[in-house]
């Protein structure tokens, strides 16, 4: 029976080598797998003595083509200023095939090799070659994410670490993967449905901007030469103040003549909002407010606070059902809600559950989740079914949202025409009022 030298990770993360008598490396794998270790490298051992008898023969020289080989291998890593950012959905693929591979078998560090050599994105290429050096070098895969948190934050690292301590590492890069689709849909939904009103809002204010401030200005003149000193009809007279405060507020056009003109408050206050709201999200007093803000938003809110919610759920239903202890869970909640209002509430119930209470009570106290999801979190909780109670709040919630999504779009539309119909509709009700006195009065 042929023997497979193995490298493998125990469940406390340190390297194991030996030697198994099995017929097949597939064989030798799932041996480790029930011995509670996690395979990295199953090489067979009858390989080797040829490979000696080689060297013998030729001398040095199989052992220089073999070194030369190994450096072959690994690839120079990408500098990492030249590197970029890794995007979601990019991320979310390689954790995807890298769970296919290790679940069908292949050993991790070959599983990264052969994304690495098709990886497109130089970015992640470059940390794939990280990662796999460093696993050749001893460290364990969740040590090697850990040394690119830009990229992998502190749930995909810790859940990875569940897995090897687990020595469940495929189940829990299935579930990594899965978390990672869903909440990627559901910001894809969420960018699709608002995108069409919000480019439909720009369009129209730059339109009504070139209207006010190109347009109207030219009838200005036309009625004054043909009116001849008259007095225009009393809601012309607003549209034209209007027109002529627009223009003097707003740069469009340069002044030829004395150069170009110093920015005016309707230029500049929006950029200073902007920057003023920038500065104030980067303090923890401001963040929380803000987001608080965006919770109560009359009709944005409930949208945010069903996303929130929905990601809270799914964030510690992966975590605990990935064997991650729930104190750690719960921080990595905290890190990771992307809301300041719900960290500050997973806080309480961290808090609570340090000191051996139950996670209802602090929920209800924050009063950032509703009855229906305090309960069913106390009914999973009593029962023994936490993470999949949780999981199924965070399906129900996804659900919602996408109804919530549908019925703003389909709000929003018929605002926005009625909107920009009553704004240029006032506009050519006013230009005509003038020509339509005009006419009367040469018909008089």
């Amino acid at each position: 029976m042929p023997k497979f030298n193995y490298v493998a990770m125990n469940q406390r993360g340190k390297e194991e080598k030996g030697t198994l008598d099995v017929a097949s490396q597939n064989e030798a794998i799932n041996r480790l797998k029930d011995m509670g270790f996690f395979p990295t490298k199953v090489t067979e051992a009858t390989a080797e003595p040829k490979k000696g008898a080689k060297g013998k023969k030729g001398g040095k020289k199989p052992a220089k083509a073999k070194k030369k080989g190994k450096k072959g291998d690994i690839n120079i890593p990408m500098p990492k200023f030249l590197q970029g950012k890794v995007k979601p959905k990019v991320l979310t693929t390689f954790t995807r095939q890298l769970a296919t591979l290790v679940d069908a078998g292949l050993p991790l560090l070959r599983g990264l090799r052969v994304l690495g050599k098709q990886e497109r994105n130089p970015a992640l290429k470059g940390i794939i070659e990280e990662l796999a050096v460093a696993i050749e070098g001893g460290s364990t895969f969740s040590e090697g994410l850990a040394q690119h948190p830009k990229t992998f934050n502190k749930l995909f690292i810790n859940m990875v670490k569940a897995g090897e301590m687990g020595g469940v590492l495929e189940v829990v890069l299935n579930r990594l993967s899965e978390f990672m689709e869903k909440a990627e849909k559901i910001k894809g939904k969420v960018i699709a449905a608002m995108f069409y009103p919000a480019a439909v809002m720009v369009v129209a204010g730059l339109i009504l901007l070139l209207l006010m401030v190109v347009v109207v200005p030219k009838f200005k003149q036309i009625f004054a030469d043909m009116l001849e000193g008259e007095p225009l009809p009393g809601f012309t007279q607003v549209v034209m103040n209007i027109s002529d405060y627009i223009k003097d507020q707003t740069i469009i056009f340069p002044d030829f003549a004395g150069g170009w003109p110093v920015p005016g408050p309707a230029v500049w206050t929006p950029i200073a909002i902007f920057i003023f709201l920038k500065i104030l999200a980067k303090t923890k007093f401001g963040s929380y407010w803000l987001d608080f803000a965006k919770l109560k938003a009359p009709v944005v809110g409930p949208l945010v606070s069903k996303v929130s919610i929905s990601r809270f759920s799914r964030t510690l239903g992966t975590l605990v059902s990935s064997g991650v202890p729930i104190l750690q869970a719960l921080t990595i909640v905290r890190e990771t809600s992307g809301n300041m209002v719900v960290a500050r509430a997973v806080t309480m119930v961290h808090e609570s559950v340090k000191e051996g209470d139950t996670i209802t009570l602090p929920l209800e106290t924050s009063k950032v989740f509703p009855p229906m999801v305090i309960s069913m979190i106390d009914v999973g909780e009593q029962t023994g079914a936490l993470p999949e109670m949780l999981m199924r709040i965070a399906d129900n919630y996804d659900e919602e949202v996408d109804n919530a999504v549908a019925a703003l779009t389909s709000l929003l539309e018929p605002i926005m025409i009625v909107f920009l119909a009553i704004i240029v509709g006032s506009i050519v009700i006013a230009l005509f009022l003038p020509l339509i006195a005009l006419i009367d009065k040469l018909g008089g």
